[in-house]
């Protein structure tokens, strides 16, 4: 199984960022990443998204009340690039709702 169809890559966080606009979001972040970055689809979540950095995967999926956003990287120092950039992408996106990203590691 290759990383990007869910092999864990060793250290793993979590974001659930509490908003009614979830599924707007999942696509804005995917869309705005996806030009850096591969993005593929997730199966069984339409709406959602797995992006494939070169050194972490994430994974963003909607639901009615808020957004998920998995980390996954082989390090601390990886797993804390990607959180950061998942994390100040969102946060700008939706400043005006005061969207806020809190990670906590699994």
């Amino acid at each position: 199984m290759s990383q990007a169809e869910g092999e864990s890559l060793g250290l793993d966080a979590v974001a659930e960022v509490p908003t009614d606009a979830a599924e707007r979001y999942a696509k804005q972040l995917l869309s705005h990443l996806g030009h850096k970055v591969t993005t593929e689809p997730i199966e069984g979540q339409p709406l959602g998204g797995r992006l494939v950095f070169a050194y972490a995967t994430a994974t963003v999926i909607p639901a009615a009340d808020r957004l998920t956003m998995r980390a996954t990287a082989a390090d601390a120092d990886s797993l804390a690039r990607v959180q950061d950039v998942l994390k100040r992408h969102l946060e700008k996106f939706g400043a005006r709702r005061e969207l806020v990203v809190e990670w906590r590691t699994e």
